[in-house]
């Protein structure tokens, strides 16, 4: 479904610009400078409204996180969000309004410790394989950008884009440390910040599918 365009987006979106990463010169080799002070850096690919977000930046004031959304319209609800729960979290949280193509233009490699993707496109058509945020051209690149033993996470209520998933990473020879078909029902649920997708999905008794992926380089 198509986002409806924002009124005044733009404006709404500039009053959140403290919170906002512009594209970068040239990579950034220490992605903690945004934030000045120390941490992990993890990054979500498609942060939607920003709930999975400002709950794990909240949950976890000992990371710093980036929160990528290519749909500006999209990105301006999760930097509202963003502002208003400002008090519940250390000043560790940034946005960045950019595709996931591009991530090589705002990262260095070996520069982040965790990515984050959460209820992505399936796309479903074999013909569109190549846009799924889990082919394996998109995994080589998360992998140059992930420091080692930094992870990969994945949770997803399409069992087609769970399974398309486990035999890219088979096939780039990155077994999931550990993976379930049903999070919710599992020890990771304690834990398990949710997204608005996921809390909808589980809602109607659909179970999540959700996998851990750690590098070694």
């Amino acid at each position: 479904m198509r986002m409806r365009k924002k009124k005044h987006g733009a404006e709404r979106l500039a009053a959140c610009a403290h919170l906002l990463l512009p594209r970068p010169e040239v990579p950034m080799t220490d992605p903690l400078a945004p934030f000045a002070r120390e941490g992990r850096v993890c990054l979500e690919i498609g942060c939607g409204k920003g709930g999975f977000a400002c709950g794990m930046a909240a949950a976890h004031p000992e990371c710093n996180f980036y929160a990528m959304e290519k749909v500006s319209d999209v990105l301006v609800l999760a930097a509202e969000r963003a502002v208003r729960e400002a008090d519940t979290r250390p000043d560790n949280l940034r946005f960045v309004n950019g595709d996931a193509r591009d991530l090589a233009a705002y990262f260095a490699e070996g520069t982040l410790d965790a990515i984050y993707l959460n209820f992505s496109d399936p796309w479903p058509k074999a013909g569109h394989a190549r846009r799924r945020l889990t082919h394996r051209a998109f995994l080589t690149s998360y992998v140059s950008l992930l420091r080692d033993g930094g992870a990969i996470c994945l949770k997803t209520d399409n069992a087609g884009l769970f399974a398309f998933t486990l035999e890219e990473l088979a096939a780039l020879g990155m077994p999931p440390v550990w993976q379930t078909d049903d999070l919710h029902a599992s020890p990771e649920a304690v834990d398990n910040v949710m997204t608005e997708y996921e809390r909808a999905f589980s809602s109607q008794g659909m179970p999540i599918h959700a996998l851990r992926v750690i590098v070694k380089k």
